[in-house]
């Protein structure tokens, strides 16, 4: 039975996770390792039955005395920094964390479960298919073997972590499997990503700002479609091996902001207590929510189109997402208008201003 060191699982996609496999897996022991940074949020974990440690990945020590102590025999690491961009205005926090926080993580399971222990263990290293670089528009679909080319500080930062996962399987012998996922979206993701950050300003009638045309294209990929695809790799990956895991919704970002825009209009028109809550949305005096859209100069080598080909997850792990982007996206706006005190109560007032006015695409 797997005892889970999961890394960055007070984060968006690290918490779902957690959520995901303590249903799945319910016997299984789970320890959370986050430091809890501006997009780490205990509260994501309400409800959840795991051991909750306040700490860094970069402090080695920490680690292995964790790995030892718990009987600790998989990690999953998710930590990470992951705004392109703030990458771009500050990158050294991508280095340190992204770099070389894998790289102690890497060397504390080394030292116990190779050095140590020997026991039979996996580290399994979340990624990102950003590493890929930027496709035409006939271009095929990111594959596991395509070469590698990042165009941002995020992107580069984990293409390395990636690299020395790899090397370490390869060097040392330690039991890895990656996954490379697309862009993800659904319940606890910090407001500085696309559709939370504009639900939220849409709820508050602020502007809707487009990075240059709009039409950069993404695989839309529901976050519990990713916990499937990241648990099927735990449960049935090779080691070795890397897994591409999408959503089979390849979209342009201004048509996900027009299904925002009218699914707004819509859960106003159906339920008038919306408009009491937010009054200042558009939607709240018979205004259409896509006013509030505007065009933004593009950022810095802003990728134009992400794809992804998954035959190998579905061939050797059975992986298949489970919903549309339309049944996901559903969810999702339903989730948010639910949760109102969660969203608010991440948004603390340095930041609050900052995520009102921008635009990230991850």
């Amino acid at each position: 039975m797997a005892s889970l060191l999961v890394t960055g699982g007070a984060g968006f996609i690290g918490a779902n996770f957690v959520r995901y496999r303590r249903t799945t897996h319910p016997a299984e022991a789970i320890v959370v390792l986050d430091a809890l940074t501006y997009a780490g949020n205990r509260a994501s974990l309400d409800g959840v039955e795991c051991e909750f440690v306040h700490g860094d990945i970069a402090d080695t020590a920490l680690v292995e005395r964790l790995l030892r102590e718990r009987g600790i025999n998989t990690i999953v690491h998710f930590a990470a920094e992951s705004h392109v961009d703030r990458s771009i205005h500050g990158p050294d926090a991508f280095i340190e964390n992204n770099v070389l926080g894998t790289h102690s993580l890497l060397k504390a399971a080394r030292t116990v479960w190779l050095a140590g222990s020997g026991m039979p263990h996996r580290f399994h290293h979340v990624s990102t298919d950003e590493v890929y670089g930027s496709l035409g528009p006939g271009d095929p679909a990111f594959s596991e073997t395509t070469p590698y080319a990042p165009n941002s500080p995020y992107s580069a930062s984990k293409a390395a972590s990636d690299h020395l996962v790899r090397a370490y399987h390869h060097t040392y012998g330690l039991q890895t499997t990656v996954t490379n996922c697309s862009n993800n979206y659904g319940p606890y993701q910090f407001p500085e990503k696309l559709i939370p950050l504009f639900l939220i300003n849409a709820l508050h009638g602020r502007p809707l700002p487009i990075y240059g045309d709009g039409l950069q294209v993404r695989d839309w990929l529901h976050v519990e479609d990713h916990c499937r695809g990241i648990s099927a790799a735990l449960d049935r990956g090779k080691p070795g091996e890397t897994y591409n895991i999408g959503g089979g919704a390849e979209l342009p970002n201004l048509t996900v902001i027009d299904t925002l825009c009218a699914a707004v209009d819509a859960a106003f028109a159906g339920d008038a207590a919306l408009a009491e809550r937010f009054p200042d949305a558009p939607a709240a005096k018979g205004i259409v929510t896509s006013t509030l859209k505007t065009t933004v100069a593009d950022r810095p080598g802003h990728d134009r189109r992400y794809a992804i080909d998954e035959r190998k997850a579905r061939a050797e792990l059975g992986y298949a997402p489970a919903r549309t982007f339309e049944q996901g996206f559903a969810a999702t706006l339903a989730w948010y208008l639910a949760n109102e005190g969660w969203w608010r109560g991440v948004l603390d007032g340095s930041y609050r201003d900052w995520v009102a006015t921008n635009y990230a695409t991850r």
